[in-house]
């Protein structure tokens, strides 16, 4: 059996709990390999989930806006709720500029993730994604944008407007959400260890780095 540990990670691009969530997992993983004096061999595979499918690609008002009538409270309480998800942020070296946020409908985002996917970019696509959306003040709903950031880290920026402008990977999309409802995820992060173990949340480091000590220990005794 491969020795390499498959994670598979549910996510939407402007899911704050995911950018954190993120940077937990990416530090359970730097834990175990001070520990142990060696990374664990693992492969990381990001799914599509859309928290928000009926945003409009060009959404009228701020992310504080749109929160607060998704949740529908008041301005004030869902600034308190950024803000706080804002600090827990920053604990995790991550800067969430909530005023710059351009918010968005995210499906064209996971088109690119899959077409990032298919040229081995993925991840690195997925952290550049996050970063522009929440940081940047970047509007990850238009094409063009989009063709912008993936040329950011190696795609090539004409064959990546092409595959959004005729929604090539569309029906990958819904297959990952199609997925997610199977399983029953409901929200995200959401994270599949080893096809077997599922953890929700942007959960402790701690957490993380049990939970992918037992599956790296069954995958070894097997």
């Amino acid at each position: 059996m491969s020795e390499t540990l498959k994670v598979d990670i549910w996510s939407d691009v402007a899911c704050p709990w995911c950018y954190i969530g993120k940077r937990r997992f990416e530090s359970a993983l730097e834990q175990i390999a001070e520990r142990d004096g060696s990374a664990p061999k693992v492969e990381i595979e990001y799914h599509s989930f859309e928290l928000s499918p009926d945003t409009p690609v060009d959404f009228e008002g701020t992310v504080t806006d749109f929160l607060a009538g998704h949740k529908r409270i008041p301005l004030a309480q869902a600034r308190q709720m950024q803000d706080h998800v804002a600090a827990l942020a920053a604990a995790e070296g991550v800067e969430f500029r909530t005023d710059d946020v351009r918010h968005t409908k995210t499906l064209k985002a996971h088109e690119l993730l899959h077409h990032a996917k298919a040229h081995g970019k993925q991840y690195e696509m997925k952290e550049r994604l996050l970063k522009a959306y929440f940081t940047d003040g970047r509007h990850v709903g238009h094409a063009e944008e989009l063709a912008d950031l993936a040329a950011e880290v190696g795609l090539d920026r004409d064959e990546v407007l092409a595959a959004l402008e005729d929604g090539r990977y569309a029906d990958d999309v819904a297959a990952d959400i199609a997925q997610a409802r199977a399983y029953g995820i409901n929200g995200v992060p959401f994270f599949v260890l080893d096809e077997k173990y599922g953890i929700s949340g942007a959960q402790d480091p701690a957490l993380f780095v049990q939970a992918l000590d037992q599956a790296l220990a069954e995958r070894a005794a097997v």
